[in-house]
């Protein structure tokens, strides 16, 4: 799939992931914290699932579909895999009756320590896919290298310097960071949706003749996501709330972070990866589209758990398991 982007689109969708980061700091007060902190089995358990967890269901599905898959679209899906939590799996988390306190937690936690988390899981996955798929004596890439540096400075910048920001006006400001919390987190996440939308356009035709493949992919690989999140908060026998926060938190993932490293030219040279035999428009379509779907199926399924509530409570309590 060679795609058609803009020379600015990349600088632009970084600001604008910035600001949504921005936002989503505007909320994290370290008091807010503190309880789920006293009591890590859930916050450590939705960690796990989403560093390690949602990796290997990714890789595995991969290897289900292999013979359906290109490498590229199959590099795509774990990029999107080892991103950090994504923006509105906070809102969704408190719109579906979670733990709102837990939710914000992992999001905090999985961006941190995405500079090191998000490169190293790519890597990882990523190479022992390519080594896999070299077996079938079809693969284009022999070897992933991705410059590890400019991913964790990349990343550093988008998320960590925003986040960091974000908290220190809580922290000084709360009248004013009340003020502009719920106007500027849906202006930003608006211009987001935006912007994707607005790489779809220039490749409308391309687009339209993958769209039932992408739409497919990325339903099930999403619907895995969200599975890997309740089976292992299930397994875990943790509190109803804190199953949905974990199950949003590990189906909603930063795939705006994806689509930012993938127009990055010093991480993935258009030289290399859409020239010849390689073209990471697979990549880019999939990791482009779960940020709009990811939305849209979050929103379902929270809906679905605030209606649960209202079913008939025979033998049990909010709390428990």
């Amino acid at each position: 799939m060679h795609l058609h982007l803009g020379g600015g689109t990349g600088p632009v969708l970084s600001v604008v992931l910035a600001l949504i980061m921005f936002g989503v700091a505007l909320g994290i007060k370290p008091g807010m914290l503190k309880n789920v902190f006293v009591h890590p089995k859930a916050v450590l358990t939705g960690v796990f699932l989403q560093w390690i967890g949602l990796p290997l269901v990714t890789f595995l599905l991969i290897l289900i579909l292999y013979p359906f898959l290109t490498p590229m679209v199959a590099l795509g899906m774990l990029l999107v895999a080892s991103c950090p939590g994504g923006n509105v799996s906070n809102f969704i988390s408190s719109y579906a009756k979670g733990n709102v306190e837990l939710s914000v937690s992992m999001t905090a936690l999985s961006t941190v320590f995405a500079p090191l988390i998000t490169p190293l899981n790519f890597l990882l996955w990523g190479n022992l896919y390519l080594r896999y798929a070299s077996l079938t004596g079809t693969l284009t890439i022999p070897q992933l290298v991705i410059p590890f540096w400019d991913i964790f400075l990349t990343v550093f910048i988008i998320l960590g310097v925003p986040i960091v920001l974000g908290i220190l006006c809580a922290r000084f400001f709360p009248t004013f960071t009340e003020k502009i919390k719920k106007p500027f987190s849906v202006f930003s996440l608006i211009v987001f949706i935006l912007m994707v939308l607005g790489m779809f356009i220039p490749n409308w035709q391309l687009f339209i003749s993958y769209i039932i493949f992408v739409f497919v992919l990325v339903l099930i690989h999403n619907a895995c996501a969200f599975g890997t999140g309740f089976g292992g908060a299930s397994l875990m026998r943790l509190p109803r709330k804190d199953r949905r926060s974990i199950t949003i938190e590990v189906g909603i993932q930063n795939s705006g972070l994806g689509l930012t490293l993938l127009l990055n030219p010093a991480i993935f040279d258009p030289a290399i990866w859409n020239t010849g035999d390689v073209h990471y428009g697979g990549m880019l379509f999939v990791t482009a589209w779960w940020g709009i779907w990811h939305i849209i199926s979050g929103l379902t399924l929270a809906t679905f758990m605030r209606r649960s509530d209202k079913e008939p409570k025979a033998a049990f309590s909010e709390g428990e398991s």
